[in-house]
């Protein structure tokens, strides 16, 4: 799998939020220690980048603010809604010989708009930006850290659990708009066992067994990712930075009022994270693989429904 593939879908999701009932949230994450490769385009072996090892903390916060709500006589929304999320990155790498990035701060804030179309399909859009940096310094922003955003996507309700959709996200990323495909996927099926598949703001697949009003476990896959924009060698880059984890995590009900503690104990299976010219080219370069190894994984968040 290409880092670039991943960067696209990860950025695609990242600078799109979704409307959903008002929701605080915060979450940290370890991804530990692990060996540094370079996966050479064709079926060549991959090749472990000198002694180079690298770990990461991750920090996320998110907020979800509907403005006005209400429900048709569907019982589908029609909502308008602001969101801001951020997130800090510290990148504990070793025994490199070129210069990595060591810390990225991501930012941002959007509106959002979802609307019933008919019995059978919905409309979701959203425009917002974000501020994306290799530093927290923020003396040291300026508009090349910026991107803007925006996208439609057009929601098909096949049945009560499955819902399939598609549509166009734009976004600064290059330096200039450039227009990507959006996609929309959220299937579930509820009871004590439930199992849950969402792209939509990132991937995330579970497969879970509420044992009562307090504890629910599942066995989950997920994919998130950051992104910095900075100038290398004179040259306007993007520093890329995503993970596929998987694991087993547990969910405990603290009160009645929509207060969670949410955790995951696994595997960071794949971490790609590397440099790449800010260019059509560039991103899509098959030169670029280059990601650390298997680790150990874990995190701990709490989130607030209201």
């Amino acid at each position: 799998m290409k880092s670039t593939t991943l960067f696209l879908a990860t950025l695609a999701t990242l600078l799109t939020l979704e409307g959903k009932a008002q929701e605080v949230s915060f979450k940290t994450e370890y991804i530990g220690n692990s060996g540094y490769y370079y996966l050479p385009p064709g079926e060549k072996p991959r090749e472990k980048i000198g002694d180079g090892t690298g770990s990461a903390m991750i920090y996320q916060a998110a907020i979800n603010i509907p403005l006005s709500m209400k429900l048709n006589d569907n019982n589908r929304p029609i909502a308008w809604g602001v969101g801001f999320g951020g997130s800090y990155v510290s990148l504990k790498n070793q025994n490199f010989s070129e210069h990595m990035v060591s810390e990225i701060m991501n930012l941002q804030v959007g509106v959002y708009h979802l609307r019933p179309l008919n019995d059978r399909w919905s409309m979701r859009a959203s425009v917002g930006m974000g501020v994306f940096t290799p530093s927290t310094d923020f003396s040291k922003i300026s508009f090349q850290n910026v991107l803007g955003s925006g996208g439609i996507v057009f929601i098909r309700h096949l049945n009560p659990n499955l819902d399939i959709g598609g549509g166009l996200a734009i976004n600064s990323s290059l330096g200039y708009p450039m227009v990507f495909p959006a996609v929309y996927v959220k299937w579930k099926h509820n009871g004590k066992f439930d199992v849950n598949i969402e792209l939509v703001e990132g991937l995330d697949v579970s497969a879970g067994y509420t044992f009562n009003d307090t504890f629910k476990l599942a066995y989950a896959l997920e994919m998130n990712g950051q992104v910095a924009l900075l100038k290398k060698d004179g040259k306007d880059m993007i520093f890329s930075h995503q993970y596929i984890v998987t694991g087993f995590r547990p969910e405990v009900k603290l009160s009645k009022k929509g207060l969670s503690l949410t955790g995951m104990v696994g595997l960071n299976l794949y971490r790609p994270a590397s440099y790449s010219d800010r260019t059509l080219k560039g991103v899509f370069a098959g030169d670029n693989d280059y990601y650390f190894s298997v680790s150990p994984y874990a995190s701990v968040g709490l989130k607030m429904k209201f």
